[in-house]
């Protein structure tokens, strides 16, 4: 039996990169799939179509995960079309760098809306559902910037510190619930985002891994798997880095 035979997954900002790698990991154990993104285009009809290939029901919605009025509504509309949702992947995420003597306003407002109060309008509108159900699996997308910060970026590890403390929460919350949550820390990941980077800047990376290479975005997809199958039953409250070794 696959691992996540029978399952729903929603997974945010699941068109592309991380999110959708992870959409078709689960897709391949045996999980129906609802993801959202700001809009469903090109890429989300083709990741959409990739994943009913695998041979599940799979569904794109157009939601703007920042806005607590359309996520609850659009929790609603995935959870009448598939029945239940037993698995949410907090995924969606951008980036608005910037030193914080030149940051706005804007920039920090946008990426706390979208990175973590999108987490809590997804988590809010889905735990009563599993509660319900009385199991569930919540994954929080964080980032090892999370755990150890950056310069020039203190909005991003803001809001992905948050994450992981938001997955704490929520774990002690509901866990007599049979709900679980954890969080995902990746590290250096080979995606369109890093490969836009300097090689310069690259092979700095690279020197601070000890597994001297970047990951694959597959190796979240992994993580992820293994947290949102019965396979982590008791695990709750953690967060995994996936970072080759490079924040210990």
């Amino acid at each position: 039996m696959k691992l996540l035979e029978g399952k729903t997954a929603l997974i945010t900002g699941a068109a592309r990169g991380i999110g959708k790698a992870i959409a078709l990991r689960f897709a391949a154990e045996g999980a129906n799939i609802a993801f959202t993104d700001l809009v469903i285009d090109e890429n989300g009809l083709q990741t959409q179509q990739e994943i009913v290939d695998l041979g599940v029901k799979a569904k794109g919605y157009a939601s703007n995960a920042a806005d607590f009025n359309q996520t609850k509504d659009v929790v609603a509309q995935i959870h009448n079309d598939f029945g239940s949702i037993d698995i949410l992947v907090n995924n969606a995420g951008i980036t608005k760098d910037g030193l914080m003597l030149r940051m706005t306003e804007q920039q920090w407002d946008a990426v706390i809306n979208v990175n973590l109060k999108s987490a809590f309008n997804f988590i809010n509108a889905v735990v009563p559902i599993m509660m319900r159900q009385r199991k569930g699996s919540i994954i929080n997308m964080s980032s090892v910037v999370g755990v150890h910060g950056n310069a020039g970026q203190a909005n991003y590890a803001a809001s992905k510190a948050g994450l992981i403390a938001l997955a704490k929460s929520i774990a002690q919350e509901v866990g007599s619930r049979g709900i679980r949550a954890n969080a995902i820390a990746p590290g250096f990941i080979n995606t369109a985002m890093t490969a836009a980077l300097p090689e310069d800047l690259r092979k700095e990376w690279i020197t601070r891994i000890p597994l001297r290479r970047g990951g694959e975005v597959d190796d979240i997809a992994n993580v992820a798997t293994f947290l949102a199958s019965d396979m982590s039953a008791y695990v709750t409250g953690q967060v995994i880095q996936v970072d080759g070794g490079m924040n210990m």
